[in-house]
């Protein structure tokens, strides 16, 4: 054949057409297996990182440990069938629901992580629109009181380096430990502030200077958010509070020492010495509520 011919040209062009797409098919299948997973290590990590576990180094076996529990809850707080991870490793899905004003479609996940002494946190994923692509992350209250934060961690796509990009850095992620997402049973979220929040502001945090639309947005997309766990995270915070005000129930932990006169009841509260006879027993209610096997209350 001429190889000066048109006829070879075309030939050999769409020989080596074939031969690369069928090379570059075959290394993108036998790698898929391997994108997955560091996609999956990669949402694990950033779940360690949301209640303040960081520097493993697996980080599967670090979230089978930690994270004892996961479910996905609707708009309404009531939970539903669904793994809760397969919905983290595609926020993107109930973003677009929760976009076109349709939230009460949309299924967010919860994770529970259980820390080495007992304590529990509750993590809540968040995603939106940044400036020049998506923004997410997580962000975890302490399951004792479903109103502090213990941690939280963003990432985005396209934020500008320097700038929004901060989002995703160690410094400005600690400023979120111990914010309050409730002003007494008011829902405030976490405010990010333009200018730097105030010293005794519970509930903002410093905005990234030269970052106000990425800051703004984060701030929008954690409000939005949470405003759809909301009914679940009241639902929480409301057995919190009658667990802690009226039995032991297993939920506020174990009974705590009391400084001065007194015993500690199961929440950490001070009782009088007279009324905390049962503070410390197995079945003791808080402050001296006495409760048998079956959760009757007993004088």
């Amino acid at each position: 054949m001429n190889t000066n011919s048109n006829t070879y040209t075309v030939i050999y062009a769409t020989v080596l057409v074939v031969v690369v797409a069928a090379v570059l098919a075959y290394v993108s299948f036998t790698l898929a297996p391997a994108q997955e997973a560091n996609r999956q290590n990669e949402v694990r990590t950033q779940l360690l990182a949301s209640v303040g576990i960081q520097d493993v180094k697996n980080a599967k076996e670090a979230y089978d440990k930690y994270f004892t529990e996961s479910f996905l809850v609707n708009s309404l707080g009531e939970k539903v069938d669904g793994d809760a991870f397969a919905v983290a490793m595609n926020l993107k899905g109930q973003n677009d629901k929760i976009r076109v004003g349709r939230p009460e479609n949309a299924t967010l996940p919860v994770f529970i992580c259980t820390f080495d002494d007992g304590s529990k946190a509750q993590v809540f994923a968040a995603y939106g629109a940044g400036l020049w692509g998506p923004i997410w992350g997580y962000i975890s209250v302490d399951a004792a009181d479903m109103n502090t934060v213990k941690g939280a961690v963003f990432d985005h796509k396209g934020e500008t380096p320097g700038l929004g990009a901060e989002i995703a850095q160690p410094w400005f992620r600690e400023n979120f430990v111990g914010k309050k997402i409730f002003e007494g049973e008011e829902f405030t979220s976490v405010k990010v502030v333009k200018g730097g929040a105030a010293a005794d502001d519970t509930h903002g945090v410093d905005a990234i200077t030269g970052g106000t639309i990425t800051s703004r947005a984060l701030e929008n997309t954690l409000a939005k958010w949470l405003g759809i766990y909301l009914p679940y995270i009241q639902a929480q915070k409301s057995q919190v509070s009658s667990c802690c005000a009226h039995e032991c129930c297993g939920h506020c932990g174990d009974a705590c020492a009391c400084e001065g006169e007194g015993e500690g009841d199961a929440c950490g509260n001070c009782c009088e010495a007279a009324d905390s006879a049962c503070c410390h027993s197995a079945e003791g209610g808080c402050c001296g509520k006495c409760k048998t096997e079956n959760s009757e209350e007993v004088k």
